[in-house]
């Protein structure tokens, strides 16, 4: 039986996280994360795991859970765990185009959907960044179209540094991927749609923020980053924003969590 779901002092706490393989980050302190932090809603993504491949910790036991698992193997995949039953949940954006490799997850809840995504990556050379920009539009649409009816809030591994602030070195990156022009004007044409960046919202102007580091040279200890992993709301929920924070403390993969809190 689920157990009864209780919100934080009228609040409601999101956590999102790549993970970089479900069953890899289980050995590096996961349970002790989640049972520190105790989000509401767990979104995650590049689990590279189906369901039976999984043994849930305690921690997560009593969560309903909702799965998108790619059709390769051992390949991307995402999972929303949630102390609250959706109302409905949708997998992919029911075009076959998108929907071969478990990348979005659209959990429906009472006041508002979450969409948990992994957005795919340009890869080296920007050999796939066609495919990208047709995934951006798209994906938009799908968020646009949820929106008319009822708020969205978005999160996940997008791929993408917005701005010069969300990477450490934006000279020597730019045009790689994740740090294209046009993957850049992708994320703008999100916050032209009126979706609001709520970490950049509430931190403008700040450097020094990320949540991806290479696991080569020391990026991480010497804060060599980029800020790749976004909650991101409709702005008809900016006056329930309680704050957006990045968890660059916690390991266990080269992304760390970001998390969201709302007013109930």
């Amino acid at each position: 039986m689920n157990a009864p779901f209780i919100p934080h002092q009228d609040t409601l706490k999101f956590h999102s996280w790549n993970v970089n393989g479900f069953r890899a980050a289980l050995g590096k302190g996961f349970s002790e994360y989640v049972t520190e932090h105790v989000p509401d809603f767990l979104c995650l993504q590049e689990t590279k795991a189906s369901p039976e491949q999984v043994s849930l910790p305690d921690c997560l036991r009593d969560w309903h859970a909702s799965w998108n698992v790619a059709e390769k193997k051992g390949y991307s995949g995402t999972a929303i765990f949630s102390k609250q039953a959706p109302v409905s949940v949708l997998l992919g954006m029911k075009d076959p185009r998108h929907d071969q490799e478990g990348r979005v997850i659209s959990a429906e809840f009472e006041k508002f959907w979450l969409v948990n995504v992994y957005t795919p990556n340009a890869q080296d050379e920007l050999r796939r960044l066609p495919y990208r920009q047709a995934w951006d539009r798209d994906f938009l649409e799908h968020l646009q179209r949820l929106e008319q009816t009822k708020p969205v809030i978005l999160c996940g591994d997008l791929n993408v540094s917005h701005t010069e602030l969300d990477i450490a070195r934006p000279k020597e990156n730019r045009n790689s991927a994740g740090f294209s022009d046009e993957e850049r004007a992708g994320f703008t044409r999100l916050i032209e749609a009126g979706f609001i960046d709520t970490f950049r919202h509430l931190h403008p102007g700040e450097p020094g923020h990320y949540s991806w580091w290479s696991f080569r040279g020391g990026a991480r200890q010497r804060n060599v980053g980029w800020r790749l992993d976004y909650f991101c709301i409709s702005g008809s929920l900016l006056p329930q924003l309680v704050s957006a924070s990045i968890h660059s403390q916690v390991t266990g993969s080269d992304h760390c969590p970001v998390e969201l809190i709302l007013r109930g």
